[in-house]
């Protein structure tokens, strides 16, 4: 699959854009796991015009971590141009136009997926931008504002015909927000669509390898896109890559798992400050798999979350691991 120039391999498997979780190190590490392509955080159009700090550190990004999108977000079309051309200068491989984000502080104010409910605004911002930048720009949005304006179908070529070159479609409408299921029966739509040249990238519930590949076999995407199911676990990249390559799992011990929380902790305290970098990982530590199943599952992760030194953490880590998994990896019986 190519968007644009750029080779992301056959059947890829990217990871989403999202808010707090998608920092310069958990980008890296995905990308090592075999993450074809990452997204950071999204980035608003309007602070970032405005100079404010905390966005424009964002625009941040480790040349090992390529090939990497910047994504944007906003309503007015004038700030995105402006938006765009910054983000240009910060040279990532990608400029995405998020036309997905359904929380109402984004939502509400007629930006991210709030600009479903104005397609002829959603495809003039994007034709502005496109024609604004060298840089590919990709668009990824969702189905539609509700379930009785599922539009995507329709929208699809009309995004296409703006000069995007590659279009992601998470399967919700807005009003669904994270709930209910995905459904990707109109992504498939779009992909099988002769008027469609650009690749289609599927996004929603895709959290184990056996879901990657059903959603290439079933529906035909150039790309899936994994999100939620990657906090506090990068190495998903990995169990998906081997699988849809070989059809096997990787073996990948425990211990190395809770390396990569214990890199996640270190590298975001370094990155930001001890009090910010716990407080900014904690998504991770709430959401890690690694917890999933052991005996006293909810107050082991209450104790994790209510750590607020590094040691503490540590002291955490080293204790379930020795409580819950013993020396070869596998869980121990429950106390």
């Amino acid at each position: 699959m190519r968007i644009d120039k750029i080779d992301l391999g056959e059947r890829p498997v990217v990871l989403a854009p999202m808010e707090d979780v998608t920092d310069p190190s958990f980008r890296l590490m995905c990308r090592e796991q075999g993450a074809a392509m990452v997204y950071t955080e999204f980035v608003s159009a309007e602070a970032l015009v405005r100079n404010i700090n905390s966005t424009t550190r964002k625009l941040e990004i480790d040349s090992r971590e390529r090939p990497v999108a910047i994504q944007i977000y906003g309503r007015d079309a004038d700030a995105m141009v402006e938006a765009a051309r910054i983000v240009e200068k910060a040279q990532p491989d990608i400029i995405d136009i998020n036309f997905g984000c359904p929380v109402k502080k984004v939502a509400g104010k007629g930006a991210g997926a709030g600009m479903l409910r104005e397609p002829g605004k959603m495809l003039a911002i994007t034709k502005a931008v496109v024609d604004a930048v060298a840089l590919p720009v990709t668009v990824k949005t969702r189905l539609g504002w509700d379930c009785e304006h599922k539009i995507i179908t329709e929208l699809a070529p009309r995004l296409q015909d703006c000069g995007i070159k590659a279009l992601t479609i998470h399967g919700r409408t807005r009003s669904q927000m994270y709930t209910g299921d995905a459904d990707w029966t109109l992504i498939g739509e779009v992909k099988a669509d002769p008027r469609m040249e650009i690749p289609i990238i599927g996004n929603g519930d895709i959290k184990t390898p056996e879901q990657a590949k059903a959603a290439f076999d079933a529906y035909g995407v150039d790309a899936v896109m994994i999100g939620r199911a990657s906090f506090g676990a990068p190495w998903i990249f990995r169990e998906v890559r081997q699988y849809l390559d070989s059809g096997t799992l990787p073996e990948i011990p425990v211990s190395e798992k809770f390396d990569f929380l214990r890199r996640q902790i270190r590298e975001s305290i370094s990155r930001i400050d001890e009090i910010r970098g716990i407080l900014h990982i904690r998504r991770h530590l709430a959401a890690t798999p690694l917890l999933k199943g052991i005996p006293d599952f909810k107050e082991t992760r209450i104790r994790l979350l209510r750590a607020n030194t590094e040691k503490q953490l540590e002291d955490l880590l080293v204790e379930i691991e020795e409580r819950f998994f013993g020396m070869a990896g596998d869980p121990l019986p429950a106390i």
